[in-house]
């Protein structure tokens, strides 16, 4: 009987790279495959993509010219799981069926690469593409880049944000404590945490979780989150205590939304629509815009992304963030703030979209944040990379500036 989570696995492979689809647009091609084997088909496609540099270095020198790509994924996905430890005759195995199902003829080929292949030679780090590589050494320097190319090829931990009546501690979870007040741990079934059916907490980012903490005290705050689907940033301000009206274009994301919310117990006005057309009846005392953008700093949860994204998508996102920045600004009452951010690890999706705030006459502020590095500062807002904690998972790569 065919292995079907590794099937799941070689399908999802095919799936981002030829037809470039995301892993997440493909969950809906795994709903008939019990919950260990979607988790292991899913830990088995971004094993190879989070490896792809290096299994493909190794595999090279064994292959006089390159099969097919459905071919070449089932290598590069044997290759991986003798990486991980498993048997080899039934990994070779495997992979020899894999290869039939696509084309009988390559059966042979995959059974003699496969039975010369030293899982130690995969090694080294994942490297970025090309033109996102250039750019980010251009922004940050090389060595900063490698540090980030380090914790992009490692399966991430879990972070977690807390409602503030409970700690890690009284909820017994096994989990360390980040200088900026976000719990993290090593992973697994998060719906099976203590607390989780309770409400007492959400998945977010370290990194993510610090744009509402760019706000200030909230409390009592008419606050409005565009572009606020999945709901971490929504539950944040709810939780401290602002109105809320929460914004998303998207139905299916706000559906999640609107589950999150109910899990936590936690209150917001939800309007689904189109910010550049749709507008507020009144100002708002704060804003927070997330916008669209290239989610470059998301690589590490995300190893599809260097894949499916082009430098030719980032004039675009840069168009729109500009367009939603200018509607957004509008908004506000006099004196009030806006924080501007994006999960990208591009200058000109984060520092020169500061800037050019700061040129229409907006004024930056500095907030003060408990935990946050002061080197971590630039000239209008606040730069995270994954290549910081890099020793403890890292973080995903944002930039966020606070505007009034």
């Amino acid at each position: 009987m065919a292995d079907r989570a590794r099937a799941a696995a070689l399908g999802l492979l095919g799936g981002v790279m030829e037809e470039a689809q995301s892993l997440a647009d493909q969950a809906p091609a795994l709903a008939a495959l019990s919950a260990p084997e979607r988790a292991r088909a899913q830990r088995l496609a971004g094993g190879v993509l989070r490896q792809l540099h290096q299994l493909d270095r190794a595999l090279l020198p064994h292959l006089k010219k390159s099969p097919p790509l459905a071919v070449c994924n089932v290598l590069r996905l044997g290759l991986l799981e003798l990486t991980l430890g498993e048997a080899p005759h039934g990994v070779v195995h495997e992979a020899v069926e894999s290869a039939k199902r696509i084309n009988p003829a390559f059966g042979g080929l995959v059974n003699a690469v496969m039975r010369k292949l030293d899982p130690k030679a995969v090694k080294g780090d994942q490297q970025l593409p090309g033109w996102l590589r250039e750019a980010l050494i251009a922004a940050y320097g090389r060595r900063a880049v490698e540090g980030m190319e380090r914790v992009f090829a490692k399966v991430p931990p879990t972070d977690l944000t807390l409602k503030a009546a409970v700690t890690s501690e009284t909820l017994g979870l096994e989990a360390t404590v980040l200088p900026t007040g976000s719990v993290r741990i090593a992973g697994g079934q998060v719906s099976g945490l203590p607390g989780f059916a309770e409400g007492q907490f959400w998945v977010q980012d370290a990194a993510a979780a610090l744009a509402v903490k760019m706000l200030g005290d909230v409390r009592g705050l008419r606050v409005l989150d565009l572009c606020a689907a999945p709901g971490g940033k929504t539950m944040q301000l709810a939780e401290a205590g602002a109105e809320v009206t929460a914004l998303d274009i998207s139905e299916p994301r706000l559906v999640r939304l609107r589950e999150n919310l109910a899990r936590t117990g936690l209150w917001a006005e939800i309007v689904m629509a189109d910010a550049l057309k749709w507008q507020p009846k009144a100002p708002y005392d704060a804003i927070l815009l997330d916008a669209p953008c290239s989610a470059t700093g998301t690589i590490r949860r995300h190893p599809d992304l260097p894949l499916l994204r082009q430098a030719r998508d980032v004039a675009e996102l840069v168009r729109l963030q500009e367009r939603l920045a200018d509607r957004a600004r509008g908004w506000l009452k006099k004196g009030g703030r806006m924080v501007f951010c994006t999960c990208s690890l591009l200058p000109e999706e984060g520092e020169a979209q500061a800037q050019r705030l700061v040129d229409l006459g907006m004024r930056a502020i500095k907030p003060e944040i408990a935990g946050v590095d002061p080197a971590w500062w630039g000239e209008h807002g606040l730069r995270l990379r994954p290549d910081y904690w890099e020793k403890q998972g890292g973080m995903d790569g944002f930039y966020m500036a606070c505007l009034s």
